[in-house]
């Protein structure tokens, strides 16, 4: 077997595989060197899906022209220079290898004025990845840097067979641009395909105009029905906009995290976002949002994966913590305000189950690390029974024999609480309560079942996990390496109500499990909980376990339908309802109010007309 050294443009065109599979890919090497470049303001244009021509131009610091060779060259790079570099990213690109690739399945020409020359001229040089020979011609350009890639795969025609049409790459590439441009505000975009805008992006320079790029891309529906959030702990920062439980989508389509201004997925981040969503989504629904992680660059390892889409965390188990604690907080404190939204619920995304003719009312959350603590304090009321007695609790919560002390219903409809006054409980399901904006319609079981279940968790995580002996100790048979991790984890264990020892190289020994799980599987939480252990260096499936077992009792002990409530049973309700945290939707993710506006109440009798 003979062993030779491959070809330069040979070399180029493996790496190229790695990362350039259609012309989208190519825009996002563009548009990451544009970001290093410091540039303010990027123009995309694109021919034919980009098959035929990708142009885009920078006004950022340029090349200079004894750089312009070196630029097209293979593991040249101007972002780092040693490891030490390497372990503190803060450029998009590093590895100095998307010119050379690109250049060795398109014809490329890269154009350049660097920001401090005293020429009148840039220079531009074409590349066809062979690395051999560069002829630097004097061509006109302003300050920055213009690559233009054409006849894409040309030399390589197999792969040119695997494009689709001309529309699907640029919808690729359209997409790509939008996802950029979400994560860099301050800088302006511009997209033309065959010659036409179809994009220009403003600089967004406040939040009002972060909103605006966020309501361009990802739609007006997502920001009126989306929560800010700006959060800072212990050098980790997270800002950014959710969708309030009740927006939701059938697939996980609109999900867009940031780690330090570069686009990721990472499984940890998406098992904290799905566990804050965890008993406030409907099932098999999917949370939107455009989230932006901060942390000191050494602590993330961006070099995960060729196309940088994946990263490493040194702590990944304190960043769950955080984005977890983060959204958690957000979707808790959830306020509800006596305005309307201003888009009826018909306009929003269809798969949204929600009455056409009703609009939520707006919810909006303080969630800023600045504001004052009290603002995240929402007192409830204690349950008058101890946990161990959920039975009784349920008897007794608004119950005809338990006192309720209802303020006097005020003279003036602007002195009406948030959620108003009932009026009437219709079908012995709904309560239909007046407000100062309108009237609100409650799901009485929904309601009063978000309010148990919240009670529920409060005093559950008050107390000690209380533990059932089992009859028998039960043998459970585990790998070595779990069977270490389960030993060095005894205390934990008993802080979830298990008792647990090993007992050999590969045995474990449950002697008790938690007592409100005592009907479940003891085997299959301990093999979950070391499940967890190993992938998130913690356990959340116990707190799901528990957490489901509540949200039942909740459920089973809620107003049932049909069973008619007082005006004083309901007013209690709707004031318990105001302060409850996640308010807005049941254990199951379904709504529990809907509201409808004076004015909507007006064009349904076409009063004023």
């Amino acid at each position: 077997m003979t062993i030779r050294v491959l070809p330069p443009q040979l070399i180029n065109q493996i790496a190229a595989g790695e990362v350039i599979d259609r012309p989208a890919s190519i825009v996002k090497e563009l548009l990451e060197n544009c970001f290093d470049a410091n540039a303010t303001q990027l123009t995309i244009h694109i021919e034919q899906g980009g098959m035929r021509l990708i142009r885009i131009c920078d006004n950022g610091v340029g090349i200079e022209k004894d750089d312009l060779p070196l630029a097209l060259s293979r593991h040249a790079t101007s972002k780092i220079c040693n490891l030490d570099d390497l372990e503190h990213v803060t450029s998009m690109g590093f590895r100095g290898e998307a010119l050379a690739s690109i250049s060795s399945v398109a014809k490329l020409t890269l154009t350049s004025r660097y920001g401090d020359s005293d020429e009148s001229h840039g220079w531009s040089v074409c590349s066809d990845g062979a690395e051999t020979f560069f002829d630097i011609q004097p061509a006109p350009h302003k300050k920055g840097t213009t690559v233009e890639v054409g006849d894409l795969f040309y030399n390589t025609p197999a792969r040119r067979k695997f494009l689709k049409s001309e529309k699907t790459e640029f919808g690729h590439i359209e997409t790509v641009v939008k996802r950029m441009a979400l994560s860099r505000f301050t800088l302006g975009f511009s997209l033309f395909h065959a010659q036409k805008e179809v994009l220009n992006l403003k600089p967004a320079l406040n939040l009002v105009q972060e909103e605006q790029r966020i309501a361009a891309i990802l739609s007006e529906a997502f920001i009126n029905n989306a929560l800010h959030l700006d959060f800072e702990v212990s050098g980790l920062a997270l800002r950014g906009w959710v969708s309030v439980p009740t927006f939701s989508r059938s697939q996980a389509d609109m999900q867009f995290f940031y780690v330090n201004g570069r686009l990721v997925k990472d499984k940890s981040v998406s098992h904290a976002i799905k566990q804050a969503y965890s008993d406030v989504l409907y099932h098999g629904r999917h949370a939107l949002f455009a989230l932006y992680l901060t942390l000191d660059p050494s602590e993330v390892d961006v070099n995960a994966h060729p196309a940088k889409s994946e990263v490493r965390f040194r702590d990944s188990r304190a960043i769950h913590s955080f984005v977890l604690s983060c959204l958690q907080r957000t979707l808790a404190n959830i306020r509800t305000t006596p305005t309307f939204a201003t888009l009826p619920v018909s306009s929003l995304h269809a798969e949204n189950a929600i009455p056409a003719s009703f609009s939520p009312l707006q919810e909006t959350v303080i969630s800023t690390a600045e504001k004052s603590e009290s603002a995240f304090q929402l007192t409830q009321k204690p349950l008058p029974l101890a946990i161990n007695t959920p039975k009784q609790v349920y008897e007794t919560l608004y119950s005809s024999n338990q006192p309720t002390t209802i303020p006097a219903q005020p003279t003036t409809p602007t002195d009406l609480p948030i959620l108003g006054y009932a009026v009437a409980h219709l079908h012995g399901i709904y309560i239909l309560a007046e407000t100062s904006l309108g009237m609100v319609l409650v799901d009485t079981h929904a309601a009063h079942e978000r309010i148990t279940f919240e009670r529920l968790k409060q005093q559950y995580a008050a107390g000690s996990v209380a533990m059932q002996p089992l009859l028998l100790p039960m043998k459970i048979t585990v790998m070595p390496f779990e069977a270490e991790l389960a030993e060095n984890s005894i205390e934990f264990f008993a802080q979830l109500g298990f008792e647990l020892d090993r007992i050999s190289l590969d045995t474990l020994l449950l002697r008790a499990q938690p007592a409100l799980l005592n009907k479940a599987d003891g085997e299959q939480l301990v093999r979950d909980v070391l499940a967890d252990l190993i992938t998130h260096q913690d356990s959340y499936r116990i707190q799901r376990e528990y957490n489901d077992v509540l949200a039942k009792m909740a459920c089973y002990g809620a107003v049932r339908a049909h069973r008619v409530l007082t005006l004083d049973e309901m007013n209690a309700l709707l004031r318990d309802l105001e302060i409850t945290e996640r308010s807005g939707q049941c254990n199951h993710g379904r709504p529990t109010w809907v509201a409808l506006s004076t004015q909507e109440l007006d064009k349904f009798f076409m009063r004023g007309q």
